[in-house]
């Protein structure tokens, strides 16, 4: 780790960033934030301003400034709910929003580094923090750093966005990437870089000692003594959500104490409660809505397995590193996944957890009766999923990670 003689300032730049204390949106970006903090950085965070967010706050020890876009704020939909890549998609209408939102963002990281005294800036994704930044430290010269968490590069192609990305990235100091899916995704498109590192973005390791919210929760949601079946992360089609669904209803005769959390919101969560109900599921699935994250690792460890059937979307999106997966793996839940992406980083099958093919529930349903009907499998799955996160995933290992690319940027 870095050791820091004075508080060195660094500022990040990300267009998703959690709208308030407790909120789901990319709350790794607060947590790097708060783990760089603790061991000796100072870290401000510029995010753009969303309808009900407050434009300057404290979130858990971090200074966050939110600049407004476009007038009147209700206007402000490029970000947040789910992303910018799902908002384009879902309303073309935003593309006519981009000009503003990628001018006011330059203005800002401006005007933050014209006063701030920044050692470093630190821009979360490429499109379009990195080349922001890029012209903003080009004539307000500072390291600048941008990180690729993969959507940048898997989903948003072209000839004119391919060029922006290619320009963003060759003329910054340094890059890392969550994965070897995304850091193989970056060399594609620019062979030449000589700046880049593979920094995995970290979980939370906890004691794993159950509590009473648990043990509430196990009352709840758990029929007897069956097995409980867990999917958390964004309800779109990308998710894997029907397959998981489809996979249920192949196992419930066999497993008929089976009960299953579908935790999350999204946009196609209305056709996946359809889904349900027309193949008489909906006593067995329980789809819970948003939950607070602080919460999440309490129904990660209720559950006997968490399942994440990630598909390539028709986009190009796909599962950049999955650190949901790694969470589960934190709680000592066993993990079936698909082979995609950079969830084949820490997934080795039949050693940390189960992969199975994309858009198979059939073979999501061979793997969960394999788990439950095998303890020893099972057991060992456990452990050395834990030993995996532990010794390689941990949020203390990536913001130490992240203090020493800082800290060699600084020399």
């Amino acid at each position: 780790m870095t050791t820091l003689s004075a508080k060195r300032r660094v500022l990040f730049v990300t267009s998703n960033f959690p709208r308030w204390p407790g909120d789901s949106t990319t709350p790794f970006v607060l947590h790097l934030a708060q783990d760089l903090i603790k061991i000796g950085w100072e870290v401000d965070v510029l995010a753009p301003h969303a309808p009900g967010t407050k434009k300057n706050e404290i979130i858990n020890g971090v200074s966050v400034e939110r600049f407004q876009y476009l007038w009147p704020e209700i206007l402000q939909t490029v970000c947040y709910q789910g992303g910018a890549l799902i908002n384009l998609r879902k309303n073309k209408g935003n593309l006519f929003k981009l000009p503003a939102l990628v001018a006011f963002e330059l203005l800002n990281i401006y005007l933050k580094l014209k006063k701030g005294h920044y050692d470093l800036l630190h821009s979360h994704w490429i499109l379009p923090q990195g080349f922001t930044g890029v012209l903003a430290t080009k004539v307000q010269p500072i390291p600048h750093l941008i990180t690729v968490h993969g959507g940048d590069v898997f989903a948003l192609k072209g000839k004119v966005l391919n060029t922006f990305k290619q320009f963003s990235l060759s003329h910054c100091n340094a890059i890392t990437v969550n994965s070897s899916a995304t850091q193989t995704a970056v060399q594609e498109l620019c062979p030449d870089l000589k700046h880049l590192h593979k920094i995995p973005m970290g979980v939370e390791i906890t004691n794993n000692q159950e509590n009473s919210h648990q043990l509430a929760l196990k009352a709840q949601y758990k029929k007897n003594a069956g097995p409980l079946l867990i999917f958390v992360g964004r309800l779109v089609d990308e998710k894997g959500v029907e397959d998981f669904i489809r996979a249920i209803g192949l196992v419930k005769t066999k497993l008929p104490e089976l009960s299953a959390l579908i935790i999350g919101q999204g946009q196609d969560r209305e056709a996946f409660e359809r889904l349900t109900k027309s193949l008489n599921l909906d006593q067995i699935i329980t789809f819970t809505g948003w939950i607070d994250p602080e919460k999440i690792q309490d129904y990660l460890s209720i559950a006997d397995i968490f399942i994440g059937p990630s598909r390539i979307s028709e986009s190009g999106w796909k599962e950049a590193q999955g650190l949901t997966f790694l969470e589960a793996m934190a709680a000592n839940t066993p993990v079936i996944a698909t082979r995609t992406g950079g969830i084949t980083d820490f997934i080795i099958d039949g050693e940390t957890g189960l992969l199975v093919k994309e858009r198979c529930p059939e073979e999501i349903a061979v793997a969960i009766e394999k788990i439950i009907l095998q303890p020893d499998l099972m057991g060992k799955l456990q452990e050395n999923a834990y030993l995996k996160v532990i010794h390689e995933y941990s949020r203390e290992i990536s913001a130490n990670n992240f203090s020493n690319l800082y800290g060699k940027l600084l020399l």
